[in-house]
């Protein structure tokens, strides 16, 4: 009976159920049951009893649970007062964001990592999500969170967020466009420049981007004229001169100048979706419960607070 044997258990039964379990602890649920199924076997003793509503301990179960926990935090107490003798006191953890991220996801889960792991230190580093991956594969980054859904079997990933994009206009031609419930339809654009990204850093999201506009009739520039990302407030002001658009989610941003006015778009054709990604052969206990926070934050009734605005950028 191993230690990693006494954490499955109890994130099965924390969870009730080997779904959930499997998730929280990022490997699969066939690898999870097999786990169980050896506990159970090693024991000799039924541990968990299985229904349509999830699993359940057993009398037996209840036992290990306890003992489990008790084992779980002495060996984790030890761990942490070693650790502080070891050469890699103060490990770092490399984290990739892209520019303005909504804050409450992050913020939370590196609180939680803080109060798990203390002696983990993390480095920031704002990249595109091109650079993120490319850094990720190369070992130069432990963990990313990227604007497109990465491919391949050398990194895992799940997602942490969605933002239904709105567009932000200048207030006369807000006011001349027809719309529903505050919302405008996205091909009543049509005429109007878009305020785009370099497709370079994050070539899958502007090309879906482009593509949805497209369908609506509104016609983006050639890729080679969006050179960089606009800062808020250079992207407020051009918006501000009239005939141009910028998509933003709802934000935190306010109040807009008074020259400014955000609507949303009708139907949500543009959502935009932020993965957490780690490298797959990853073993390290401070990413995985970086990610599992993530997770958590994601999940939460409430969700991730409202993200900044203007951020369509990579």
């Amino acid at each position: 009976m191993e230690i990693w044997d006494l954490r499955v258990f109890v994130a099965v039964v924390e969870n009730g159920g080997l779904s959930a379990a499997a998730r929280r602890l990022h490997i699969s649920q066939p690898s999870l049951s097999q786990t169980i199924q050896a506990l159970e076997k090693q024991l000799d003793v039924q541990l968990l009893t299985r229904s349509s509503l999830g699993v359940a301990p057993t009398p037996a179960g209840m036992t290990l649970l306890g003992e489990a926990r008790a084992v779980i935090a002495r060996h984790d107490q030890a761990l942490a007062v070693m650790a502080k003798h070891s050469p890699r006191a103060g490990r770092s953890l490399r984290v990739g964001i892209p520019l303005e991220l909504p804050p409450q996801p992050l913020s939370q889960g590196l609180a939680s990592l803080a109060a798990a792991f203390p002696l983990t230190v993390v480095e920031v580093r704002h990249m595109s999500t091109a650079k993120q991956i490319e850094a990720l594969r190369a070992g130069d980054l432990d963990l990313g969170l990227v604007r497109e859904r990465p491919t391949g079997e050398r990194l895992d990933v799940s997602m942490v967020i969605e933002e239904p994009l709105g567009v932000l206009l200048a207030v006369e031609q807000a006011e001349a466009l027809q719309t529903v419930d505050g919302a405008v339809r996205l091909d009543r654009l049509s005429g109007l420049q878009w305020l785009g990204f370099p497709r370079d850093g994050s070539p899958a999201w502007y090309d879906e981007v482009t593509a949805v506009l497209r369908s609506h009739g509104v016609q983006p520039g050639p890729p080679a004229s969006y050179t960089q990302d606009l800062l808020p407030e250079v992207k407020l002001a051009a918006v501000s001169a009239g005939g141009r658009f910028a998509l933003a989610p709802a934000g935190r941003f306010e109040p807009l100048p008074e020259s400014v006015r955000r609507l949303a778009l009708a139907g949500r054709p543009l959502v935009r979706r932020t993965w957490v990604v780690w490298p797959a052969e990853s073993r390290r206990r401070d990413l995985a419960h970086l990610v599992a926070a993530l997770e958590d934050v994601a999940r939460s009734p409430d969700g991730p607070a409202p993200p900044a605005p203007l951020e369509e950028s990579s």
